[in-house]
């Protein structure tokens, strides 16, 4: 029999960690500290089989802050997932939460189903992600010896990292393909402006598909809301901009100085706008590199005509007129010009790719 994995909860209240160990007990190892400093010392001695880090705020010795700055230090916020389980209803407190790594959040009281399946989605998805890791590494160690192994890696290693988005995002559907295919359209109708050779539109075409590899990092209360975000949700949504290009920062294996700098300009400057009033850096005009500004344009053109929950698929006429008159921020003025130009190729793709 497998051993099984382990679940650590961290609370300073006897019956709070007697209910959570009582919910997961048949399942998990539960292993308990009453304060950070000593789930740090459990987190430390040993985490090669904890699957996940159930953890209070307002604790003696050491806070649930105090606990999270240290396992980002370490790094071990990357590889073990942590889920804050408090009775604190503050926005504030949560935005700071999820930018030190923090998972998800779950209030007290809670439903016990709910809070179980919510576990398991945040444990799957770390599984998947470290296992990605893994895989990702060997094929490096595989590959080192062969001559032109970047090239070779990178097509599989897009393909794998969009995949890894498609199966956070449940509406990306055929986002990704179609970002590949518009954004090369509209830059082949730039060549000229911009000297960009035939290899340049490959590799700029293949980056644009890890726009959104960020969201990996979006808890789901936020990524899967049935609904328009709040405010603070929106500023946890728009953090995958920077959530993506640290992502791009730390994969090695884009030693590929030149396409390295397409994927890590597209993963965070996407939102950035024309006129400086994206996000997150607010660069203006020609301050945003010219794939990025296309990979923005593609973005919300296809958010435009692709159906979302909380809205209807607008048609292309509607879309293209949208973006011409501003209504979804300003664009490269040569941009739109190709827009206009391509119109009829923008809506034949959309159409054959459609959802």
């Amino acid at each position: 029999m497998s051993k099984k994995l382990r679940l650590l909860v961290v609370d300073d209240i006897d019956i709070n960690r007697l209910i959570i160990s009582e919910l997961f007990s048949g399942r998990y190892e539960v292993i308990e500290a009453s304060n950070g400093k000593e789930a740090l010392e459990i987190i430390d001695e040993d985490d090669s089989d904890l699957a996940i880090v159930l953890l209070d705020m307002v604790m003696p010795v050491m806070d649930g802050f105090g606990v999270l700055k240290a396992m980002n230090a370490s790094g071990k916020i990357g590889s073990i997932p942590v889920i804050l389980v408090t009775s604190e209803d503050d926005d504030e407190m949560a935005l700071e939460s999820y930018s030190l790594g923090v998972s998800d959040v779950i209030h007290k009281p809670f439903n016990s189903s709910i809070v179980n399946q919510r576990v398991t989605n945040v444990i799957d998805l770390y599984v998947y992600k470290n296992h990605l890791e893994e895989k990702l590494v060997e094929q490096k160690n595989e590959l080192i010896k062969q001559e032109g192994r970047i090239k070779q890696m990178n097509s599989s290693l897009i393909d794998t990292l969009s995949a890894t988005v498609e199966f956070r995002d449940l509406e990306s559907g055929k986002h990704i393909q179609r970002t590949r295919m518009l954004i090369k359209l509209i830059l082949q109708n730039l060549r000229d402006q911009y000297s960009i050779t035939d290899e340049q539109l490959e590799l700029i075409s293949s980056a644009s598909a890890l726009h959104d590899v960020g969201k990996i990092a979006i808890p789901d209360a936020v990524l899967l809301k049935p609904g328009r975000l709040t405010p603070e949700e929106y500023d946890v949504m728009k953090t995958h901009t920077t959530r993506g290009s640290e992502i791009i920062d730390r994969l090695d294996m884009l030693q590929d100085e030149e396409y390295y700098t397409y994927c890590h300009d597209i993963c965070r400057y996407h939102h950035e706008r024309y006129d400086g009033k994206g996000y997150p850096d607010g660069l203006k005009g020609d301050e945003i590199p010219i794939w990025a500004q296309a990979a923005a344009l593609t973005d919300v053109y296809d958010a435009l005509t692709s159906k979302r929950v909380y809205k209807d698929a607008f048609t292309h006429e509607q879309a293209i007129n949208m973006i011409m008159n501003g209504e979804c921020g300003q664009f490269n003025p040569q941009l739109i010009e190709v827009m206009k130009k391509i119109s009829p190729q923008l809506k034949e793709l959309a159409t054959t790719l459609s959802d």
